[in-house]
Formats: structure tokens, sequence, C-alpha cells
């Protein structure tokens, strides 16, 4: 365990958590958690982070330190460890603050790397995700199967059941959670630092997902714990928080649930440092609005029915945005199958997403609606039932700008599919890939199938997919008909 400590306190003071006048201080830290009594210090060469921590918890296995070795009660344990090099936030936000005043940039790279150096981002998790990207009409679509985030160990999820429900903190996003312990049922946090960040007026927290599906992914949350809205506000926050990170796309989920895709109790955007291909997607067709001729209008070429607005003038940009929004809230066409509300419950709302196109503020405007039917309880504009077997779940931001985040049971579907492929078996006597089967052979037959293209052709088919799923979210269809449909809306602006 000397050694295991020492190996540890090394690692932070190498990445710069831990000063070396914290050095025994923490150390003592450490030997309180093991129940230590004495230690020797010994020089080790220092591994990745998961494995010094790995070893730590076996070791606390063997002393009852930790009572069980689920994943959960890991996850507990090897937080609680980190929690003692990570840096108070105090410190932290001053070093982000004088990076700031350098560059944004500089800011964000120190915080991405502190994230995942105190192991609130766990690398060795991350890097399991299954990625690639795929050319379509569109553009390059990202997909992403999400491997990182661990499934429940029957254990815990018996132990979570018994557990008596807490209210403090009152959702993973509330500030609260800022070096909290956890329990069974709620991730421990005290490796977790968090940035505040004034938007439009208001007090937002900014931080990273722990589960990042692009590069620099950051929440950036309300500091109260209020629902989701979509109004004008929003788009003077979305737009002041690219202001102040330029380099940081920024973007918000609908306030309705099926089209919200998120958690809809807490007032949150998602963004980061990526170039999704929807921020790529070219004008389609272009328009003016009265009363804002100096504002770049227009629809893009996307699966979904989005509005993109540019000027260099950001209050042009969230007049315009609150204007569209209004409109779109009491729209109908009831020939197109757009209700602004049914039976009093409101349908029509906008995923809005910021970013800077050089000197111009840029504001895409996704229009939603979340009407449902007897034939199509998931949602009228949510994928079809014959896409389920690959994306059933809402479309939320994420997806709306490109990037598919899809069910871990796919790795292992995937690779099942490749070996019934080439061996000529029948994919519908295979349980865990009968649902795949009608969609293998609408696109078989397209390919000279090898053991080398396999698996390009798979993942390849699986983007196309997408594409349909997002064209099914899309509230005016890809046809004649839909498009007209779209520019009639645009007509009543």
């Amino acid at each position: 365990m000397d050694k295991l400590i020492s190996e540890l306190v090394s690692y932070g003071m190498v990445n710069g958590l831990i000063a070396e006048e914290d050095k025994i201080y923490v150390i003592n830290r450490l030997l309180e958690l093991f129940g230590k009594k004495d230690f020797t210090w010994s020089e080790e060469t220092v591994r990745p982070i998961h494995q010094i921590l790995e070893d730590m918890m076996c070791c606390a296995l063997e002393l009852g330190i930790m009572e069980d070795d689920t994943i959960t009660t890991k996850d507990l344990f090897d937080t609680k460890i980190m929690g003692l090099i990570t840096p108070m936030p105090s410190q932290v936000r001053a070093r982000f603050n004088e990076l700031y005043a350098q560059e944004p940039n500089l800011a964000t790279q120190f915080y991405y790397k502190f994230s995942q150096d105190t192991n609130y981002i766990r690398r060795d998790r991350i890097e399991k995700d299954e990625k690639w990207t795929t050319d379509t009409e569109y553009g390059r679509i990202d997909i992403t199967i999400n491997l990182s985030k661990p499934e429940k160990d029957p254990r815990d999820i018996a132990k979570a059941a018994l557990q008596k429900k807490n209210e403090y903190p009152k959702c993973l996003l509330c500030e609260e959670n800022e070096g909290y312990a956890g329990h069974i049922s709620h991730p421990a946090r005290q490796n977790h630092r968090i940035i505040p960040v004034s938007l439009a007026g208001c007090d937002y927290y900014f931080q990273y997902s722990p589960y990042v599906y692009y590069n620099e992914h950051c929440i950036v949350f309300n500091k109260e714990h209020i629902p989701m809205k979509i109004d004008r506000k929003v788009f003077a926050k979305l737009l002041d928080f690219v202001k102040q990170f330029p380099h940081y796309i920024v973007g918000s989920n609908a306030d309705l649930p099926i089209v919200g895709g998120s958690i809809l109790s807490h007032d949150h955007f998602q963004g980061g440092s990526y170039q999704f291909a929807m921020a790529k997607a070219p004008y389609e067709y272009m328009f003016k609005i009265k009363g804002y001729e100096d504002v770049t209008t227009g629809i893009i070429k996307w699966p979904m029915s989005v509005i993109r607005l540019q000027s260099e003038n950001i209050e042009r940009i969230v007049d315009l945005s609150d204007y569209i929004l209004n409109v779109w809230r009491e729209y109908s066409d009831e020939e197109a199958f757009i209700f602004s509300e049914t039976n009093g419950n409101p349908h029509n709302t906008i995923t809005p997403i910021a970013r800077m196109n050089g000197n111009l503020y840029e504001m895409d405007l996704v229009l939603r609606n979340n009407i449902t039917t007897e034939e199509k309880p998931w949602g009228v504009y949510h994928p079809d039932e014959k896409l389920h077997h690959i994306k059933k779940e809402n479309i939320g931001l994420i997806e709306v700008m490109g990037l598919a985040v899809l069910p871990a049971r796919l790795k292992k579907e995937m690779i099942l599919l490749e070996e019934a492929i080439l061996a000529g078996k029948d994919i519908r006597a295979i349980d865990e890939i009968e649902k795949h089967a009608d969609w293998v052979e609408e696109w078989c037959g397209n390919y000279e199938i090898t053991a080398d293209n396999i698996n390009q052709i798979i993942k390849d088919e699986i983007a196309n997919v997408f594409v349909e799923v997002l064209e099914c979210a899309g509230v005016y269809k890809r046809t004649e008909k839909g498009q007209n449909a779209f520019k009639k809306f645009v007509s009543s602006l």
C-alpha cells in the first residue's frame, strides 16, 4: 500500500493536482482512508490513473474497507480516493480565470485536461466507445456506440431498491453535486469541480460531461434547479456563451417531452469544441423576413427542418429567433400534420444551436413537434418503428447536430451479424440479432461482401439508418411536398 500511495501522490504532483507543500498532508489523508498508522515513501514509475486505482481497490477489498467489488461500489470508492488529491473549487476556478484572461481556449484546455486527470472523465472507459464516420448526402455523419457508461450490477440494483429516496442533490446537474460523496443510487462527485459563468446576466455553471461523446463535450447548467424552457432568454444566453467561448458551439435540447431528449427538470445546455456535420450544411433556400432584412436567413440542407440565422449583431439574432419561436409555437398546418396543440397540450417548440462562423454569430433553429397518435404513440416525428432495432430513443440535441449515440448492445450485435453474414447463416434463427433480419435483407445483395469489408459495410449501413432516423424527426420531410410546406411556414413569418 505504501508503494500505491506513493505512486498516487506522484501522479497528483506530475499532473498539477498536488503542490509540493501539500504532499505530506495528502499522504496522511490517504493513510487515514486505508487505516494505516505508518508510511515509507518510495519512488515509483507513474502508471495511468485507472491502473493505480484498481490496485488500491484490490487492497481495500482485502482489508475489508470495501464491502464488495460491484462497479458502483468501486466507482464510489475510487472517486473518494481521487477526492483526496483534487484541489479545492476555489483553486480550480482561480486557475481557470487566470488562463481565461490570457485566452479562453487556454482556460478550457486546462479544465478539460484537469477533468480527465482527476478521473472525473474516465479515459479508460471513454476509449472503449466505438466511433466512426460515414459520408452521406448530408455530409459526414458521426456514429458512437456508448460503452463508457457501465451497466448496473444486479447487486447494486437490489441495494438501490432498498435505499430511501434522497432529495439532495435534487438531480445530477445541481451545483450541490460538487464534492458530493454519492451513494448506491447517485454517483460520487468528490473529484468534480464546476466553473461559474454569467450568461445574459444569469448565473450558470460550466462543466464537462463524464461521458464525452465528442471533443470537450461540456454541460452549462443553471445555478437554480428550474425546468427547461425555450424562450428569448435562452437565445441570448447561448449567444453570450459563444461570445465568451468563441471556439465552442452550444445548444439546448427542446423543452417538451419526446423531442427533449434530456433532463427536462433542470435548465441546461450542451456544447464543446467540435464541428458537427450540421454546422457544415449549406443554405438550400434563402429568404428575407420583413423587419429583419439585415439578418441572413435560410433553410439549410439537413434531414431535419432547420432555419439558420447569421449576423454580426447578437441582439438582431435574439430578436428574430424569438419572433420565429413565437410564430412556430402557434403555427398549425393540418395538411402537413402540424398541430400547435391538441386538447390543451402544446406540441411545437425549437432546438436551438449557436456558434461563431468567422465574425458572424450563427443560430440554427430546429423546428420540433411532439404530437403522438394511436398509430405512433412514440411520436409522429420520432424514429419509425422499423428503425428501432438500431435507434428508438428520443432524438436530442447531440443527434440533431449529426452525431448518433447508439446503445451498447449494438457492439455485440454487430459482431454476431458479421459472423452470420459471412457464414451464410439465417439471421432470423439467431435470437440476439433476429430483429436486424429485414434490414440486412434490404442491403446485403448490394455488396460483394468479404471478411475484409463486412465491418465497414455494417457501419455505413448503420449510419444510413441514422440518417433515416433524423429524417423521421424532421417535421417537414425531404420531399417536394414537405419542402413546399416548409416554405409555406416560412412565408408566414
